[in-house]
């Protein structure tokens, strides 16, 4: 298990918070696995799911005792981004902040590298 550094993955305090409020309400989980994948209007998207049981091919990064697991190709365009946790009324929801992504949709859901 790694822990994150500045130059893989960054989390915000709300959004770890975020994720364990998640997985505490669902009442089983391991934790989050987080990654990319080909779609939307601009090209990738970020995907979210629960991870029920170890998951080898994958790096498990833990912070303040929540686990999230990345596969090692969607790391490589994640490295150095911050994923936060907005409450903003209506617009609330995970937030990436990715210093890789060319440039994102208008909805928000989608980038292109």
């Amino acid at each position: 298990m790694e822990t994150f550094t500045s130059s893989d993955l960054n989390f915000s305090t709300s959004a770890i918070e975020h994720f364990t409020k998640v997985l505490k309400n669902r009442g089983f989980g391991l934790g989050v696995k987080l990654g990319i994948k080909k779609a939307g209007c601009s090209g990738y998207e970020y995907t979210f799911d629960f991870v029920d049981q170890s998951v080898d091919d994958y790096i498990t990064f833990e912070q303040d005792g929540f686990k999230i697991f990345v596969d090692t190709k969607s790391l490589t365009f994640l490295k150095g981004s911050t994923i936060d946790y907005v409450d903003g009324g209506l617009n609330k929801g995970i937030k990436f902040l990715n210093p890789n992504a060319k440039a994102v949709c208008g909805c928000g859901e989608s980038f292109t590298l």
